[in-house]
């Protein structure tokens, strides 16, 4: 039980060492976010993720800043045809590029980072997902459009396992349909 713990721990302080070391993007551009993004790319070596991730497909992000703030809206297709939602208002930190946000959905607290961007084309988010002592990370690819190139999807790739992420755990999401505007 001791080794058990103590490998835990281990493992542990390395997710954190590795989330603590990703920054975001500089001159990060709040107004420049805004408008719609296609999440096409998805990663997490979370258990939830593990168990869901053969199912899931392409989803729409939208982003509205609000007085230094963002307001993220997600909205994904459901194979019976119907939508699921979800939104949340992410606080600005004193880091440009860094949010934070409650998810009452999840119960989880998160620290989103914009480490990557060009905002006519993609953003590469990490994602620090805490709930009571369990820490996930998160990574995502949003594109502009549906389709993105090799060189991006090697891009996130290769995010996602400098952040630990498995390979096994990194999807290219499937195109789907899109909800309609709510």
């Amino acid at each position: 039980m001791r080794n058990t713990l103590l490998r835990m721990l281990a493992a542990l302080m390395c997710v954190m060492g590795a989330c603590a070391q990703v920054s975001p993007v500089e001159d990060f551009d709040l107004d420049k976010m805004a408008g719609k993004w296609f999440i096409v790319g998805f990663a997490s070596n979370a258990q939830w993720f593990v168990n869901h991730k053969a199912e899931m497909k392409m989803g729409t992000a939208m982003v509205v800043p609000t007085a230094g703030d963002l307001d993220l809206s997600y909205a994904n297709l459901k194979a019976d045809g119907t939508c699921w939602r979800m939104t949340h208002l992410a606080k600005k930190t004193d880091t440009p590029g860094r949010f934070t946000f409650h998810s009452q959905i999840w119960n989880n607290d998160n620290d989103m980072r914009v480490v990557d961007v060009v905002y006519d084309d993609y953003a590469l988010v990490h994602t620090i997902k805490t709930k009571e002592e369990a820490v996930e990370v998160l990574d995502k690819l949003y594109s502009r459009t549906p389709q993105v190139s090799d060189v991006l999807q090697q891009k996130f790739t290769q995010l996602c396992l400098d952040n630990g992420i498995l390979p096994d755990n990194i999807a290219i999401l499937p195109q789907n349909g899109e909800c309609a505007e709510a």
